[in-house]
């Protein structure tokens, strides 16, 4: 398992993007109203609009495994339960957990 992204909530894409560019001096690597990318090595940071069930401030990790699909069935030797089961998005199979305080973290593998 690799942590490969940090996924923090924006109200306003535009500012948000704005300070991690200018203030921080990271390079984006995409921009979209929907979704923008930040290249920060290994781990990407990532920019995510805010909604009901993601308030702005919060920040969902995103981890790599070889295959979700096999770690979706280990959810219960692993005593892991899935707030959304494995399907494809984006051209990458991808689920979500949540950790031991309620956080949701994606987990996604490549077909």
């Amino acid at each position: 398992m690799r942590l490969t992204y940090a996924i923090k909530y924006v109200d306003d894409m535009d500012r948000a993007v704005a300070f991690y560019r200018d203030k921080l001096g990271l390079e984006p690597a995409f921009q979209s109203p929907f979704w923008s990318e930040f290249a920060t090595g290994d781990t990407k940071l990532a920019l995510h609009p805010a909604s009901g069930d993601n308030k702005a401030g919060n920040v969902e990790l995103g981890f790599e495994v070889d295959d979700v699909g096999q770690f979706h069935a280990r959810r219960d030797e692993l005593g892991i339960d899935f707030s959304e089961p494995p399907r494809e998005e984006h051209g990458i199979h991808l689920a979500r957990i949540r950790d031991s305080e309620g956080s949701q973290i994606s987990v996604s593998s490549r077909p």
